[in-house]
């Protein structure tokens, strides 16, 4: 079963409170369509059963992992791309960034090389500079897994010719912050449809976007609306090119943008799956943990 992961940096399941959470400001035409209402904390839930190549589910995944404290961005990614406990193994929730310690089960227990050492073909489509991460020490977990998966190889030329997506999904960053100027502007939806193509001819594609995560700490309600209209469009282009028989999985690694009042949250991270009997293949998939687990069962089923 070939499968697109798309990592949401700080999206969770909210109240329905138009004032706190911009899901219920923005227009969100893809998200509405495919489960007819926005999930909330009294009712987080969707399923669409459509005609089985196209079944949709909505769930939460539990991001406080059993420790105390607010969920972070450097032991939930590393949760949600080992299926191991970081936050537990760390002794406490840490980000923005992989700590050190944990880096090592990030760089040899991450979904992409377990998959690569089954010999499936692994795509990691976002874009990078060449040379990342040179003598960063401050490294976020999805391009760290990649690099350790050998993974990290598409750069600006792979950008300027649609074979990789940036991780803001539009290229202004890397026109006006890394002065390629030769690079195209593509609409969110275009965007969507280069990580279709690339999806299509990989086994198990991961694509990482955190923008969503920046809107809920700085972008005010105007900004994080933007944010999820931004999302929004990306997975319809994404879903209108990718093959019906091909499974998305959409999934946070805690919450934020859902309530503009409070930073960080303990609230559900939010999961969606779309695809093939994605009702019964959400199933067991309740906390960070799960989702590792449940992307190598799906590709020992093709």
């Amino acid at each position: 079963m070939r499968t697109l992961f798309v990592f949401l940096d700080g999206v969770g399941i909210g109240r329905a409170d138009p004032s706190l959470n911009p899901f219920f400001q923005a227009e969100l035409p893809t998200i509405q369509a495919l489960l007819g209402s926005i999930p909330t904390l009294t009712d987080p839930r969707r399923e669409r059963r459509g005609d089985g190549a196209r079944e949709t589910a909505a769930f939460p995944l539990d991001a406080t992992l059993g420790v105390e404290g607010t969920p972070q961005s450097g032991t939930g990614q590393t949760s949600l791309l080992t299926g191991v406990n970081a936050a537990e193994r760390f002794g406490r929730h840490f980000g923005p960034w992989t700590p050190v310690r944990l880096r090592p089960l990030l760089e040899t227990n991450n979904v992409l090389g377990r998959a690569r050492r089954a010999r499936f073909d692994v795509a990691f489509a976002n874009a990078y500079p060449q040379g990342w991460p040179g003598n960063r020490r401050r490294l976020a977990a999805p391009p760290l897994a990649a690099h350790a998966a050998g993974l990290l190889t598409r750069h600006a030329e792979a950008l300027a010719s649609g074979a990789a997506v940036s991780s803001e999904i539009v290229n202004d960053g890397w026109i006006e912050h890394l002065g390629h100027r030769d690079l195209d502007r593509p609409t969110p939806a275009k965007a969507g449809e280069r990580l279709a193509d690339i999806a299509a001819a990989h086994d198990l594609t991961l694509f990482a976007h955190y923008q969503t995560d920046l809107a809920g700490h700085r972008g005010g309600v105007a900004g994080a609306v933007t944010s999820l209209e931004t999302v929004d469009a990306f997975l319809g282009g994404l879903l209108r090119r990718l093959p019906p028989d091909l499974l998305l999985i959409v999934a946070s690694d805690h919450g934020n943008i859902e309530d503009l009042s409070a930073g960080h949250t303990r609230n559900p991270a939010l999961g969606l799956l779309v695809g093939p009997e994605a009702v019964r293949r959400a199933k067991p998939l309740r906390s960070l943990t799960d989702v590792t687990p449940g992307l190598l069962s799906w590709l020992d089923e093709g």
